[in-house]
């Protein structure tokens, strides 16, 4: 999601289709299960961490454009987790496809291919970004956050603020933002499961990517 915005305002394209990976062995540790206990079944678990693929598939869906997942599918899943995962999704109105081509090919991943082949056949996205390119890098942060992370805010050190008024000033303002923090929470902190809301994003670097066109904003312990 976060390069998305980015990625079609610098290839100029619309995209028509999109596609959010999960695993069942994901979804049962952001319901809470330890690391060395995702191999058993629990399907409470995977309810209760569902809420973060809800939050990713909600987050696409704000740039209108359709969106179908795709189950990364792992022998250890049982039929009741994976039974369970697809009727969460219908739920949620979000078409749920398995694909194991980790054990057979190309052919483990052909019927998610047709599928994201018809939406995006199917002339229904309406692509929109995020943020306009004029508004001030800090707020295309804090959009940023407060949108797709859940957050009420971010918080920045005094160094990221100082770099990000320069950049402004110095005629980097219409870039997009990219935003560099850990991959296992959508916050910036990794023990923050699930789909939080109401946390704060700390920004503790900015950095200019001036070749490749955007601004990195650094959050939390990451490096």
């Amino acid at each position: 999601e976060k390069f998305f915005d980015i990625k079609c305002r610098m290839g100029g394209l619309a995209p028509d289709a999109a596609v959010v990976v999960a695993t069942i062995r994901a979804l049962k540790m952001h319901g809470g299960l330890a690391r060395d206990e995702l191999g058993r079944e629990d399907v409470a678990a995977l309810e209760r961490g569902f809420a973060n693929l809800a939050r990713h598939v909600a987050n696409v869906r704000k740039y209108g454009v359709p969106v179908v997942v795709a189950i990364n599918r792992f022998s250890g899943d049982s039929e009741a987790e994976r039974r369970r995962l697809r009727e969460l999704c219908e739920g949620e109105g979000v078409e749920a496809i398995e694909s194991d081509h980790w054990a057979r090919g190309g052919a483990g991943a052909t019927d998610l291919a047709r599928r994201v082949a018809e939406l995006a056949g199917s002339g229904q996205s309406a692509f929109k970004p995020l943020y306009p390119d004029a508004m001030p890098l800090a707020d295309k942060l804090r959009t940023l956050a407060q949108e797709i992370y859940g957050a009420a805010d971010i918080a920045l050190e005094p160094a990221a603020a100082r770099m990000l008024a320069e950049l402004q000033e110095a005629g980097f303002g219409g870039l997009p933002v990219c935003v560099a923090k850990t991959q296992s929470s959508l916050s910036a902190d990794p023990a923050l499961k699930g789909a939080p809301s109401g946390h704060t994003v700390p920004v503790r670097e900015v950095r200019l990517s001036a070749g490749a066109g955007f601004v990195v904003a650094i959050c939390g312990t990451i490096m």
